[in-house]
């Protein structure tokens, strides 16, 4: 039976990254979080399924910058190095972190199929983003309830979940479509040798419940 990996991968290993499994039935064989990347590793190179999963990895955003709020603010919009006048010093306008990408890499080399995904887009094509504050705990409740009531993943908890963790879910969706509606899924950029796909249409994703 084929399996759908998602990664919901953080910044940083003080940050949590979420990984969620799920099969052709749309039933939840695993969900975790993990913070160390030798963790993450330690996981897929001992994940039982690997050769016949399916695996969509977040691509988070590069917290590391120099010091101001302005800067903080300004990183997600800034037009990567396009301004000459400013100079991009410690890769403040770097918006993704390369954090994990030669291990993906790597997975992707050993013939496992292993696609990239911009969160916030793929939540907005799913339409899974809510009009709260993102990663707040309303937006982690509405997104925890959306998961259950419009994509039948019955199994998870009733209890406020961690964010990274329902954020896995969506990649594991992703994937799933990736895999058995290719058609409706395109591909948006390249990140470090692998692509980044997103669907077309949530009319033509095809819902398991």
């Amino acid at each position: 039976m084929n399996c759908y990996v998602g990664v919901s991968l953080a910044s940083g290993s003080t940050l949590d990254t979420g990984i969620a499994v799920i099969d052709e039935n749309n039933k939840l064989i695993l969900i975790d979080k993990y913070y160390k990347m030798n963790d993450i590793i330690f996981f897929f190179e001992n994940y039982y399924s690997l050769r016949s999963s399916q695996i969509c990895v977040s691509i988070p955003w590069d917290r590391t910058m120099l010091d101001g709020k302005w800067r903080v603010l300004a990183k997600p919009y800034q037009q990567v190095a396009t301004n000459p006048h400013m100079p991009n010093i410690s890769n403040w306008t770097q918006r993704y972190s390369p954090r994990g990408c030669d291990f993906f890499r790597e997975l992707s080399e050993r013939g496992i199929p292993v696609k990239r995904f911009e969160l916030y887009l793929t939540r907005q094509s799913l339409k899974l983003n809510s009009c709260f504050k993102e990663r707040s705990p309303a937006d982690c409740k509405f997104l925890q309830q959306a998961l259950k009531n419009e994509w039948g993943f019955d199994e998870l908890s009733s209890n406020m979940m961690p964010m990274s963790q329902l954020e896995a879910v969506v990649g594991a969706i992703l994937a799933r479509e990736n895999a058995n509606n290719p058609d409706n899924i395109k591909k948006i950029f390249e990140f470090r040798n692998l692509d980044v796909i997103d669907v077309v249409s949530t009319k033509a994703v095809q819902k398991v419940q």
